[in-house]
């Protein structure tokens, strides 16, 4: 279904600040819906918590009550009132147009469950259609097809993830070791940790080349680790039947990383744990006082940041993961750090430009699940229609949509 419309007497605001809306996370998902039928969307930033405002189409007003997205009609007077307020030097806001709908790739394994995911889960929560990609695509050159990859708690190190000693025995670890053996001998690679570096390579050409790549949890360490180390043995005997390179730490090139430098990896194979990257380790913070700040940037100057921020509040929960936050001292000078706890010296929420493209890692597993474990019932999203967490993760959903300016040369 098309909708050629040249113009319209009156517009749709879908409001995204606390009071307005009762389902932030949907309200992307309507967002998206509207670009899919090839119409463009303003995206106000810093108006009323980051609103969107979409052509007044009673297919659009429909779609909204189905998926029980606020919303209010105004006038094509009450529009330009609100965008002339935008556009006034003395307001930090900005209306950013959102032309196309992006075709989003998530790398995962066929047989993960989507709720093991928190990304798969907003997506299928937030009604935006997804695909799932892994190595053997992403081998064959697939990412080309996608403006969005994600990635979430993968190991790009061959360690399967430093469950070793936990989990060693656990039939699942046992099956993903075989699983994951096979398929690095079915594309040609006689280690896991070889695969997985061809892997992170293509991911990286990807973005280079102008892709936008979304990663969560320890999937973020773990490819930049997979990148520093290529060509360096640094792999245990438990995960690829011979021993780690001697002085494997000081053979580490940090040029190569999107985030990080001057990081330690942990060597002994019982600690579940990659490197000094993560502060789950070094956190002295109580769940009930765990909160992270959001940065306040210059809507005009620096619409990508002020885009990935936009939230109804500048505080949000914190939450656990296998890597849960950055060690600020490992961080690269020219990498934002967008969400932080400056009691704890950690960075939660990082975006940076790598060539022609971007990239963002946000620290963490679940945003409404504080301390999820192995085998957890999955987070029922209906009950967190308003997360600020989960928030930051559709902003990055839709970024892409973005209408990039011309560069002045």
């Amino acid at each position: 279904m098309l909708f050629t419309v040249s113009g319209f007497s009156s517009y749709l605001l879908v409001p995204m600040d606390a009071e307005g809306q009762k389902d932030h996370l949907k309200a992307y998902g309507v967002t998206y819906w509207t670009l899919e039928k090839q119409l463009k969307v303003k995206w106000l930033l810093n108006y009323r918590g980051g609103s969107f405002l979409l052509p007044d189409i009673p297919e659009i007003q429909r779609e909204c009550q189905i998926r029980g997205v606020s919303f209010e009609v105004i006038s094509d007077a009450k529009t330009q009132e609100i965008l002339e307020l935008i556009s006034s030097p003395s307001q930090n806001m900005e209306a950013v147009v959102l032309e196309k709908a992006p075709k989003i790739a998530v790398y995962s394994p066929k047989g993960n469950p989507p709720w093991d995911d928190a990304v798969t889960m907003v997506l299928t929560y937030a009604e935006i259609p997804y695909e799932t990609i892994y190595d053997e695509e992403v081998l064959n050159d697939a990412l080309v097809l996608y403006d969005w990859l994600h990635l979430h708690h993968e190991d790009f190190t061959g360690q399967y993830g430093k469950f070793y000693r936990t989990y060693k025995s656990a039939a699942w670890y046992i099956e993903e070791k075989q699983q994951s053996e096979a398929l690095a001998t079915k594309l040609g690679y006689d280690k896991v940790s070889e695969e997985k570096l061809a892997v992170a390579r293509k991911i990286n050409d990807y973005v280079v080349g102008g892709g936008f790549m979304f990663a969560m949890c320890s999937a973020t360490d773990s490819f930049d680790i997979a990148l520093a180390a290529e060509g360096v043995d640094i792999c245990e005997p438990m995960f690829d039947g011979d021993a780690s390179e001697p002085n494997y730490q000081s053979k580490l090139d940090f040029n190569k990383t999107f985030a990080f430098k001057d990081f330690i990896l942990e060597r002994n194979p019982n600690v579940y744990e990659f490197s000094s990257i993560d502060m789950t380790s070094k956190r002295q913070i109580p769940m009930t006082t765990d909160y992270f700040t959001l940065m306040d940037y210059s809507a005009k100057w620096d619409p990508i940041p002020t885009m990935l921020c936009q939230n109804h509040t500048a505080l949000v929960k914190g939450f656990m993961g296998q890597t849960t936050a950055f060690a600020r001292e490992h961080i690269k000078s020219n990498v934002l750090v967008m969400g932080e706890n400056k009691t704890n010296g950690e960075a939660k929420y990082i975006h940076g430009i790598k060539g022609k493209g971007f990239f963002t890692f946000y620290g963490g597993h679940d945003p409404e699940d504080y301390t999820h474990k192995v085998g957890d019932p999955k987070t029922e999203l209906e009950l967190h229609p308003t997360s600020p967490g989960y928030r930051l993760i559709l902003n990055n959903v839709l970024f892409p949509a973005a209408k990039k300016k011309k560069q002045k040369t």
